[in-house]
C-alpha cells in the first residue's frame, strides 16, 4: 500500500481528507494522541481506539533512551510493542533535545546530549534519527530539526533555520522509501515571515511526502501563531498533508483548520486530565474545585466517555482529593474523547459545507464558561 493523501471536501481554507499508510488510514483533520514513550499515559490502547483515534504519536528521543530502538525492532516494531495496529507518527526528537538546554551541544553534524535519565552521552544526527524511526517502524517519520527557542532574535532564528534545512536534506537522503511510509519536512523560522517563507520554499524544493509547521505554541501567543500560519501554509503544496506540531487547545485547532492544517498533536488533553482539568464544550473545568463536591451531574451531558456516562462530578472531585489514580484515568479518557469528538464534528462540518457556522458556534461555546453551579 502506497502512502497517500486525498482531499474529499474543502470549505474555505478547511480541508477534509484521508491519509493512507502502511498500517491503515486516518481521516483528517486528525488529532493524534501523544504516546511519547510507547504509551498514551493512563490509557490502554483499546481505550484510545474507543475514543475514535486512528493515529498516535511516538517520540524518537524517549524511545532511543528507553527501551532502545534496536530492542523495539527485535520485538517486532512499535506497533506490536505497544499494541497499536494503526498508523504511528514519530517525532524526530528535535524538540526534546532543544529542551535539554545545557545538557546538549549542537554542531553541523548533529547534536550530542546527556540523557535526562542517567547522564549517558548520546549523539543524534539526521541519519541516526531516521534510522531510529525506521527501526520503530513509524508510518510517518519526521526530519531532525532544531526547534528554535522562544524568545529569539532574527539572527539566531536564521542561524537555527540554516541548520534545520541542512538537516532536512540529510534526513531525506537517509530515508528508506518504501510503500506506505512517509517522511515529513518541518518548517521553522520562529515568528519571522521571511524566514518562514524561506524555510517552506526550501523544503518544497527538497520534496517531502508531507509538511509540518514546527516551533509554534512555545510562548508566542495564538495571534502570532495564526499570523505565521497565514504566511506559511499558502507556500506548502495543496496536495500534501499539513501538520501543526504540538498544538493545542481546541480554539487553536479550530483556527488552524480554518487555515488549511490537517494534522495535530498535543499533550494537553492527557496532561491536564492527570491534574484534574477537563475540556468541555463550554471551556475548561477544574474538577478539584469545591463547587463540584456535591454535584451529581456528569462533566458534560451527552459525552459518551465512561467518566460522563457512569460517574458524577462529585465522585471525580473525591477521586482527585483522595489521590486515587482512577481520577486521572477517567479525566484523560474524557479529554481524549472530547478532542476526537471535536475532530469528528470538524470533518462533518467541512463535508456539509457548514464549516464557518460550526467554527463560530464552537468558539462561542468555549468562551461561555462552565454550566452554573447546581442550586446557584
Amino acid at each position: 500500500m502506497s502512502f497517500g493523501f486525498e482531499i474529499s471536501a474543502q470549505d474555505g481554507g478547511a480541508r477534509r481528507g484521508r491519509l493512507v499508510t502502511a498500517h491503515g488510514p486516518a481521516e483528517t483533520p486528525a488529532f493524534m494522541p501523544v504516546g511519547t514513550a510507547g504509551t498514551v499515559k493512563a490509557m490502554l490502547p483499546d481505550q484510545v481506539r474507543a475514543t475514535g483515534a486512528e493515529i498516535v504519536l511516538g517520540n524518537t528521543y524517549h524511545l532511543m533512551l528507553r527501551p532502545g530502538a534496536e530492542r523495539v525492532a527485535k520485538l517486532g516494531g512499535l506497533h506490536k510493542f505497544m499494541d497499536w495496529p494503526g498508523p504511528i507518527l514519530t517525532d524526530s526528537g528535535g524538540f526534546q533535545v532543544m529542551s535539554l538546554g545545557q545538557l546538549r551541544k549542537l554542531t553541523d553534524k548533529g547534536v550530542t546530549f546527556r540523557s535526562h535519565i542517567d547522564g549517558t552521552q548520546y549523539e543524534l544526527t539526521p541519519e541516526r534519527s531516521i534510522e531510529i524511526q525506521r527501526l520503530l517502524d513509524a508510518d510517518i517519520s519526521m526530519v531532525l530539526d532544531e526547534c528554535t527557542t522562544w524568545p529569539v532574535d532574527r539572527s539566531e532564528a536564521a542561524k537555527s533555520l540554516k541548520l534545520s534545512m541542512a538537516w532536512a536534506a540529510r534526513s531525506k537522503d537517509a530515508f528508506w522509501a518504501r510503500p506506505g511510509y512517509a517522511l515529513f519536512g518541518i518548517v521553522q523560522g520562529s515568528v519571522f515571515d521571511g524566514l518562514r517563507a524561506e524555510s517552506a520554499k526550501e523544503l518544497v524544493e527538497i520534496g517531502f511526502d508531507g509538511y509540518a509547521v514546527g516551533g509554534l505554541a512555545v510562548g508566542e501567543g495564538q495571534a502570532e501563531m495564526f499570523r505565521v500560519l497565514d504566511v506559511t501554509v499558502p507556500i506548502l503544496p495543496a496536495a500534501r498533508p499539513r501538520y501543526l506540531m504540538g498544538v493545542g487547545r481546541p480554539e487553536d485547532i479550530l483556527g488552524a483548520v480554518d487555515r488549511g492544517i490537517d494534522m495535530f498533536d498535543c499533550v494537553l488533553p492527557t496532561r491536564m486530565g492527570r491534574t484534574g482539568k477537563a475540556f468541555t464544550r463550554r471551556g475548561e473545568v477544574n474538577m478539584r474545585n469545591a463547587r463540584h463536591t456535591e454535584d451529581p451531574r456528569p462533566i458534560e451531558e451527552g459525552c459518551l466517555c465512561p467518566a460522563c456516562r457512569r460517574f458524577s462530578r462529585a465522585y471525580l472531585n473525591h477521586l482527585f482529593k483522595a489521590g486515587e489514580m482512577l481520577g486521572p484515568m477517567l479525566l484523560t479518557w474524557h479529554n481524549l474523547q472530547h478532542y476526537q469528538d471535536l475532530m469528528r464534528g470538524i470533518r462533518g462540518a467541512i463535508e456539509a459545507g457548514a464549516w464557518a457556522a460550526f467554527k463560530a458556534e464552537r468558539e462561542a461555546a468555549y468562551q461561555a464558561g462552565d454550566i452554573p453551579t447546581l442550586g446557584a
